[in-house]
């Protein structure tokens, strides 16, 4: 049985990977996400209501769809919580928050097995190992693991190069609706000043070797980053897609409810 982290791998030859976010937490959400044709979907535990057994559920379903990677965002920078998830099956996380190089060095030894790291052995019990039915497991597993850190403060922005520097970080995520708040900016992703200091982070991850990555859902911004050589692009979120889909139909029926608008924006 082959392991292979193919997000990774596509990553490595360096092509354009976009996907979608998964919000809500049901298989079909994720089959519906997984089947659309997307690179990846990002199950979001950071900010949805996701534990550990519907990750499983979830990673079960996008299984049927092996051109389309799972990557989890946990929601914070915790290792036992990631030994979980790895020994479930993810080899791809998104760790929001990162503001030190020593909390991306904390993440790195968290996902490999020893001596490369500190990840506990469980494999008896691991859907990821097949129950102890991977040959080679222990030999295969920490090459497949791919991190990407989130930079989504003014801190985390001011140890970017230190970051940088981490053997083992894969990919650099920028969060821009944080990091808008961190300047001031809260609920102005696209606020100049956000937008500057992003392309800015944007472009020292791509200058220093390792992939760059972020999440928006203006069509000329992700013009703008992939032309600046952003490989990692989330592009939408199933409960946006839904919430608008919905409303507008609603709207067809009932036209006063145009009138009911809201500024909030991610």
């Amino acid at each position: 049985m082959s392991i292979t982290n193919r997000f990774k791998n596509q990553i490595k030859k360096g092509h354009f990977q976009f996907g979608i976010w998964n919000g809500l937490p049901h298989s079909y959400a994720a089959e519906i996400c997984a089947g659309a044709g997307f690179d990846f979907v990002v199950i979001d535990a950071e900010h949805a209501p996701f534990d550990v057994p519907q990750i499983v559920i979830q990673l079960q379903a996008m299984s049927r769809y092996p051109d389309c990677s799972p990557i989890v965002r946990i929601p914070n920078d915790d290792p036992v919580i990631m030994k979980r998830l790895m020994d479930a099956g993810v080899q791809t996380f998104i760790i929001p928050m990162i503001e030190s190089a020593e909390q991306a060095h904390n993440m790195v030894e968290a996902i490999n097995y020893p001596p490369k790291g500190y990840r506990g052995v469980g494999t008896a019990l691991a859907r990821a190992a097949q129950w102890n039915r991977v040959d080679n497991y222990f030999k295969l597993a920490n090459d497949e693991m791919c991190l990407i850190t989130q930079i989504e403060s003014i801190k985390g922005v001011e140890a970017l190069e230190y970051i940088l520097k981490i053997d083992g970080v894969d990919i650099v995520f920028i969060g821009p609706a944080d990091l808008a708040g961190s300047m001031g900016y809260l609920g102005q992703p696209g606020h100049p000043d956000v937008v500057e200091k992003v392309i800015y982070c944007l472009s020292e991850i791509i200058k220093s070797g390792k992939t760059a990555g972020i999440l928006t859902s203006d069509d000329s911004l992700i013009e703008q980053y992939k032309n600046i050589g952003v490989k990692m692009i989330g592009v939408g979120l199933d409960t946006i897609l839904l919430a608008k889909a919905t409303k507008t139909l609603a709207e067809n029926f009932k036209p006063e409810l145009k009138e009911q608008q809201s500024d909030t924006n991610y």
